[in-house]
């Protein structure tokens, strides 16, 4: 009996220490893999340069790069530790550029105003230096990557011909001027649309409303002759006339779509009312 005992007793602490041991087993193969985990980690963080003079250089370039594989806030983060760290750097005012523009790239709503206000600081704190325009050019963008409809509110459009102006005032000579132009008609053009699809429903709406809708075509010949939507104002504008029995001016109006506008889709119309006026 105590013989039996004593085997049960053996058993239970092997048992036991058995299952101490595979705990134990399992706690160190878990604490391994979290240290190498972390060791992992810790290896992405690549160390800055040995030499501090290189370090600024070192962060510029990985923000660029981060900018490049579009991680928009690892790049702000590198950027970042250029201008707070390092107030004496050559590289200080590129990395403050390259703020404005992770959050420019975003596109984001959000982004979009925090870029606009990163572009204001940089030409407020750097305003003769050799990347000005580049900021001011990318201010504009802020407002045109927000341009709504033609139908809708043109104040962001507004916003950025404003910017694109001071643009080509500043800096005459930059190389950003060709992309600058191309955009700068893009958005003339939206406001100049939205001012004609106004005009046009004053049209449609009732003849009463007439004036109203000529104020809205001449608004467009005057601010904006390169128009690309100037076949359909000086129709509309006709017709406005032709209903004031007005034909001394419906009719150069008629005209001009006829012999200038070979592929308008107010062709047809503007050459049947043309003969209409003519005939009378």
């Amino acid at each position: 009996m105590a013989l039996r005992t004593e085997r049960t007793t053996s058993k239970g602490m092997t048992d036991s220490l058995s299952r101490l041991t595979s705990h134990w087993r399992a706690g160190f193969v878990l604490a391994l893999l979290i240290s190498l985990g972390a060791a992992a980690c810790a290896g992405k963080k690549e160390a800055l340069p040995s030499d501090p003079a290189q370090a600024d250089r070192f962060l510029l370039d990985k923000g660029k790069e981060a900018l490049t594989k579009k991680k928009w806030i690892d790049a702000r983060e590198y950027f970042r530790k250029v201008v707070d760290n390092y107030p004496n750097s050559s590289y200080r005012a590129e990395a403050k550029l390259g703020i404005g523009e992770s959050y420019l790239a975003e596109k984001s709503s959000e982004s979009l105003v925090l870029a606009a206000a990163e572009f204001r600081d940089f030409l407020m704190f750097y305003p003769t230096n050799e990347l000005a325009d580049r900021a001011q050019f990318s201010l504009a963008m802020t407002y045109f990557k927000q341009m709504h409809p033609a139908d809708r509110d043109q104040t962001p459009t507004k916003e950025a011909l404003t910017e694109f102006g001071i643009f080509f005032e500043r800096f005459p000579k930059s190389s950003l001027m060709p992309e600058a132009r191309t955009n700068w008609r893009v958005a003339r053009d939206r406001l100049s649309e939205h001012s004609y699809r106004v005009g046009v429903s004053y049209y449609k709406r009732t003849w009463r409303l007439c004036p109203a809708a000529v104020s809205r075509f001449r608004e467009i010949l005057r601010e904006d002759p390169e128009y690309s939507g100037m076949d359909g104002v000086y129709f509309y504008m006709a017709e406005c006339f032709a209903r004031a029995d007005n034909k001394a001016e419906a009719i150069p109006l008629f005209d001009r779509v006829v012999n200038e506008y070979k592929t308008s889709e107010h062709l047809e119309k503007a050459q049947k009312r043309l003969k209409e006026l003519q005939a009378q």
